[in-house]
C-alpha cells in the first residue's frame, strides 16, 4: 500500500483533531477555539479536519500488499 503525500497531510490533520478532541474530553480545554476563537476559522478548521476523516476512509478500505 503506497500512502500518497495527500493522506500523510490528512492522516497528520486528523490526528490533530483527535488530540483537540482528547482535550476536550479530558480537561474541557477547546485547543481549536482557543486558538482561533468561535468563528468563521474555527469552523474551517473543524471542516478541514472531517474531510481529512473522510480521505482516512480510504487508508481503511485500501487493499494491502502481501
Amino acid at each position: 500500500m503506497s500512502v500518497t503525500i495527500m493522506q500523510k497531510i490528512a492522516l497528520i490533520v486528523t490526528i490533530i483533531g483527535a488530540i483537540n478532541w482528547g482535550l476536550i474530553g479530558l480537561f474541557d480545554f477547546n485547543l481549536v477555539e482557543w486558538l482561533f476563537g468561535s468563528g468563521l476559522l474555527a469552523r474551517t478548521v473543524y471542516t478541514l479536519v472531517g474531510i481529512t476523516g473522510l480521505i482516512n476512509i480510504g487508508l481503511l478500505v485500501a487493499p494491502t500488499e502481501d
